[in-house]
């Protein structure tokens, strides 16, 4: 499908959009702004702007960009993510940013065209798709960015927009479950990160959370100390090494390049035979269970890893 281009006249400098946060009003939603169709939505505009990345700080924001004049599907596509933010529970705040309404947010962004959903995580802005995916896919995703995120010890939520907001001073609201991985994380220590998802697994093995999250630190255990660089030219000077070319896998993994991953070890798998070639197939299984069985990339990976065994 065919993206729309937003055109701007130029940049502007995001820091003269943002006003300071202002307590909310009576029957004004916590973060100010229009209320949307979900507890954990809102429509954004010039004023509410700055303080809802604010709230990234506390746990991740989605922002999604839109037009329901010039391309109807983006404007389902921020209806359908306000229906998969909700069933999170305020693991995510969605701000939605009509482009038509709020056009100097967009410009300030540097939105190339819609529509386009970004993460915010910390005050940081990450691009994460720019297709109309349908509704299916759509919780797939999220479901393993949440994951990743709960590996990372992201795992702060939202308040309702109809609640009030925490008092100043007040610790961010966790889920008690994953308090101990996050520990561990914050505190450099992979191995006993690994050891609580392990614990949340055992007892509960349908917890996707939990699992994506054990996935997910030990891609980060296996590559704790890892040069990047090294591992690269080792990999490039040995294309049939196993365990350098599962390493380069492991580091495209943590850095969110998937699909890379998923294609250097299918290739692998096609070159090698016997036990190198068991050891690449299972390793990618394991890739796989991290990122979820129903992630369509996940699918496209099983279908060539199917024509690279036979």
């Amino acid at each position: 499908m065919t993206q729309q281009p937003f055109s701007r006249p130029g940049a502007i400098d995001l820091s003269g959009l943002g006003q300071p946060a202002r307590p909310p009003q009576a029957g004004t939603p916590a973060g100010g702004g229009a209320a949307a169709g979900s507890s954990y939505s809102v429509v954004v505009d010039e004023k509410n702007f700055q303080g809802l990345l604010e709230q990234s700080m506390t746990a991740p924001v989605l922002l999604v960009f839109y037009s329901r004049t010039r391309m109807p599907e983006s404007g389902q596509l921020a209806d359908d993510l306000e229906t998969v933010v909700g069933e999170h529970e305020g693991r995510y705040l969605l701000g939605l940013v009509d482009i038509d309404a709020a056009p100097q947010i967009a410009q300030a962004m540097q939105i190339p065209s819609i529509p386009l959903v970004v993460a915010v995580v910390d005050g940081r802005p990450m691009p994460l798709f720019q297709d109309p995916l349908p509704l299916e896919e759509l919780r797939t995703a999220l479901t393993q960015v949440g994951q990743q995120l709960t590996a990372q010890g992201i795992t702060g939520r939202h308040q309702p927009r109809s609640a009030a907001p925490a008092a100043e001073g007040e610790e961010e609201v966790v889920d008690p479950r994953y308090a101990p991985a996050q520990d561990a994380l914050a505190a450099g220590d992979i191995d006993a990160a690994v050891a609580e998802y392990q614990k949340l697994v055992d007892a509960n093995p349908a917890d996707a959370e939990a699992a994506g999250g054990l996935a997910m630190a030990k891609v980060m255990q296996r590559t704790q100390g890892v040069d990047l660089n090294q591992a690269r030219a080792a990999a490039a000077e040995s294309p049939d090494d196993v365990d350098a070319q599962t390493l380069v896998a492991d580091l495209d993994m943590l850095g969110g390049h998937v699909e890379d991953a998923f294609t250097r070890l299918v290739n692998l798998v096609a070159r090698t035979a016997d036990k190198d070639r068991e050891k690449a197939r299972d390793h990618l299984l394991g890739l796989f269970a991290a990122v979820g069985n129903d992630d369509p990339r996940v699918l496209a990976g099983r279908r060539n890893l199917a024509s690279a065994l036979f």
